[in-house]
């Protein structure tokens, strides 16, 4: 198992929607090993594959489901999701707050359904149904929306938007060429 560095916003890996898996193979499953190390180290609830550079449809997730009082752990290869109704307006400041390790250190209330579902295969090919609410659901909708291309950030009101852009450009990281960062090296407050 290895720690892979994870892209940062504005790397053409994290704007490209992923491709299918054909075939569970070892290769997958040590993908999948390095993507759990990897979210570990990185303090992550949620990974995707192409935040480690590979355009495969699968994330991997340890995040805390506040109706089960407990963490869940899992894998979902080719994923497909259905949520709830996503409320209109502004996000909540308070209780909306969404992060990424893709872009590390920064968060911005983001609406998202309080209810989401994702249906998918495991690493032995079996089918899986995940669902949740809250926070679990946010997360099965931020991990999803990455594997189609799509960041936190295309999600925010136009308010917030504005105001992530200023954040990244104040980061530097395009114009100093960062497009990755090694969790085993920095905090992603760091980066």
């Amino acid at each position: 198992m290895a720690v892979r560095p994870i892209t940062i916003v504005g790397h053409k890996a994290l704007h490209a929607p992923t491709k299918r898996v054909k075939e569970i193979t070892d290769d997958t499953r040590a993908l999948v090993e390095d993507m759990f190390e990897t979210m570990e180290a990185a303090n992550g609830v949620g990974l995707a594959a192409n935040q480690v550079g590979v355009k495969q449809r699968i994330f991997v997730f340890d995040c805390p489901d506040d109706e089960l009082g407990e963490n869940r752990r899992g894998v979902v290869i080719n994923p497909k999701l259905e949520k709830g109704r996503v409320p209109a307006g502004e996000a909540d400041e308070e209780n909306d707050n969404e992060g990424c390790l893709s872009v590390p250190g920064e968060h911005f209330p983001t609406a998202r359904a309080d209810w989401a579902k994702v249906t998918g295969t495991d690493l032995d090919g079996n089918e899986i149904v995940i669902e949740g609410h809250g926070f679990f659901a946010r997360m099965l909708q931020h991990e999803t929306d990455h594997l189609d291309g799509y960041l936190y950030l295309d999600r925010l009101t136009p308010t917030m938007r504005l105001e992530s852009r200023e954040a990244v450009k104040d980061r530097g990281w395009q114009y100093d060429g960062i497009t990755k960062w090694d969790p085993t090296e920095l905090k992603a407050e760091d980066v």
